[in-house]
């Protein structure tokens, strides 16, 4: 892991995005503490699949044992949305 002060981070910006970019995680620290972790974006459906995996093996999130239910329309008339909106502007 790459460590750059924050000074060094703004200036040396692009420097940093080039080592991200080639896999790299960039730490960046303030007075000498880590304050922020740059690296690569993965693709977004596998990390989320990866996060709610850790968060089930955690114990923190259950999957549901049955899918949801279709969600059933709550406004009764059709139109509700626009008389909500233009009793709004009145």
């Amino acid at each position: 892991m790459t460590t750059y002060s924050l000074y060094e981070a703004k200036a040396r910006f692009s420097e940093v995005i080039r080592l991200v970019r080639q896999g790299r995680t960039v730490t960046v620290t303030y007075r000498g503490e880590p304050v922020a972790r740059i690296r690569p974006v993965k693709d977004g459906s596998s990390e989320l699949e990866e996060r709610l995996q850790r968060f089930e093996d955690a114990g923190v999130l259950h999957s549901p044992d049955e899918p949801a239910a279709p969600l059933e329309r709550v406004a009764r008339r059709p139109g509700a949305l626009d008389r909500f909106l233009a009793e709004r502007e009145e």
